[in-house]
C-alpha cells in the first residue's frame, strides 16, 4: 500500500500565532480565528473533511463498480463538527451528505453500499472507536 506525508509548521502562541499546512498539489496558512473562530483559511478539521469526503467517495465507487455499474458521479461534503470537552477541543462529528447519480443502481442497494462505504472507507475506520459520530445523508438521483 501507500505511505503519504503532510507537513504543517507552526510558528508563535496558539491565539497568535499562524502556521502553513502542505501536501501534494497544496499549500495554505491556518491560525487561530480559522480553526476556533471565523477566520477565512484554512484549518485542520476542514482538511479532515476533505479527506473523509475523498476517502467515502472513491469507496463508494469502488462498491458500486463491483456491483457492474458505472457512477456518472460521486459527489460528497463532509462537515467536521470541533467542540471542547474536558480535554479540549476534540471532534464530535462527521457528517456526510452525498449525492449519486448511477443508471441501473436500486435503491435498496444504494442504500447497502452507500452504508458500506461510511462504515468501511479507511477514514471512516480511522474514527472507530472515538467519540467521534459519523451520519450519513445519501441521495441516489
Amino acid at each position: 500500500m501507500s505511505v503519504n506525508a503532510a507537513k504543517a509548521q507552526w510558528n508563535g502562541t496558539l491565539k497568535e500565532g499562524k502556521g502553513t499546512m502542505n501536501f501534494t498539489g497544496y499549500e495554505g496558512p491556518f491560525n487561530f480565528a480559522s480553526r476556533f473562530e471565523d477566520g477565512s483559511e484554512t484549518n485542520p478539521e476542514e482538511l479532515v473533511g476533505a479527506a473523509h469526503a475523498g476517502c467515502y467517495s472513491m469507496f463508494l465507487s469502488a462498491l458500486i463498480s463491483g456491483e457492474g455499474l458505472n457512477p456518472t458521479s460521486i459527489n460528497t461534503t463532509a462537515t467536521v463538527t470541533l467542540e471542547k470537552d474536558d480535554i479540549g477541543p476534540n471532534i464530535t462529528k462527521i457528517e456526510l451528505v452525498s449525492d449519486v447519480v448511477c443508471e441501473g443502481l436500486s435503491q435498496d442497494k444504494f442504500t447497502e453500499l452507500s452504508q458500506a462505504a461510511k462504515e468501511k472507507c479507511p477514514i471512516s475506520r480511522l474514527y472507530t472507536g472515538s467519540t467521534a459520530t459519523i451520519e450519513l445523508t445519501a441521495t441516489l438521483k
